[in-house]
């Protein structure tokens, strides 16, 4: 029997990663954070960072420097310069290692979200560390270089979809990197919303969805995605495609004046007639160190059937 429909939790939680051995946060603070990725370590901006820096030396491989437009634009300046077609990285997801290539881009993030890693660890524990060939299908929108993708694709048939024909090009690159290349995963360049509404239509359904949408972006036909305008219409397909026997959703924003809690609401509107919860709060990263700050990264808001 379904259980109680979903509610929403007021208060906001905290999701917070921590390094690993090809991933950590050195150090923050002066609106920047200092990482290591491998071999190699970089400066990029973070204008949360508010706090004064606990190393009074940075040494890093290159710095991305931004421009004077808040929304946008800037260079990286390198000192000893990371090979220009990126380095292999790994992530460990339980049992297995899925690796990927890691690349200084020109929109200041490096081929992936380290934040994000805590989000892949929770979508594993929905589905059953122990459920390898229980045959979940999920949908991955705005899948980016598909390091979410191939962490997913240990449960069952994966859909991944994202306008960039060079950001899925390199995710299929990652998929083969990580011996990866036979999973069950559709890749497909498309605009999410569009798909989204395509597979309503279809009358698909998905056991779990990872919603990632930037603030502003294009789709392959030059269609405009605006995060407040297009986003209630996105989360309100998304739901369609999920059913009581489904077990999450989880939606990330960066990058926005907004609260998690708003995130939440639109959650609690949409899903108000499925059982489970919806929670909402902050992706952290931990710095390095027994006494490592927190560093706030992104918003989140997600529902679960349980």
């Amino acid at each position: 029997m379904p259980g109680p429909l979903a509610s929403l939790v007021a208060e906001p939680r905290l999701l917070t990663g921590t390094g690993w051995a090809d991933y950590g946060l050195v150090d923050s603070g002066h609106g920047r954070k200092y990482e290591r990725y491998g071999p190699y370590s970089f400066i990029r901006p973070e204008p949360q960072a508010l706090w004064t820096p606990r190393l009074t030396h940075w040494g890093a491989n290159g710095e991305f420097v931004p421009g004077s437009d808040e929304d946008g634009g800037g260079r990286w300046a390198y000192g000893a310069a990371p090979p220009r077609d990126g380095w292999p990285l790994t992530w460990p997801n339980g049992d297995e290692t899925v690796r990927f290539t890691a690349q200084c881009t020109p929109f200041r993030h490096l081929g992936f979200f380290p934040d994000m890693a805590p989000v892949w660890d929770w979508m594993g524990q929905q589905y059953g560390r122990e459920a390898n060939d229980a045959g979940f299908e999920s949908l991955n929108l705005f899948g980016y270089t598909g390091v979410g993708t191939l962490a997913l694709s240990r449960y069952g048939r994966v859909t991944h979809v994202d306008a960039s024909k060079k950001s899925v090009a390199q995710a299929r690159e990652n998929a083969a990197l990580a011996g990866m290349a036979d999973r069950p995963v559709r890749w497909i360049v498309d605009d999410a919303a569009k798909f989204a509404a395509r597979e309503v239509r279809r009358e698909r359904r998905y056991d779990g969805i990872i919603l990632d949408p930037p603030k502003f972006g294009r789709g392959p036909e030059g269609e405009v995605w605006r995060l407040e305008e297009h986003l209630p219409g996105l989360v309100a397909d998304c739901r369609q495609l999920l059913d009581e026997r489904s077990r999450f959703l989880f939606l990330t924003v960066y990058a926005v004046r907004m609260s998690s809690l708003a995130l939440g609401g639109l959650l609690d509107e949409v899903f108000a007639d499925l059982p489970g919860t919806i929670e909402h709060g902050d992706l952290a990263v931990r710095e390095d160190g027994p006494d490592g700050r927190l560093l706030p990264t992104a918003i989140f808001a997600r529902w679960t059937s349980a």
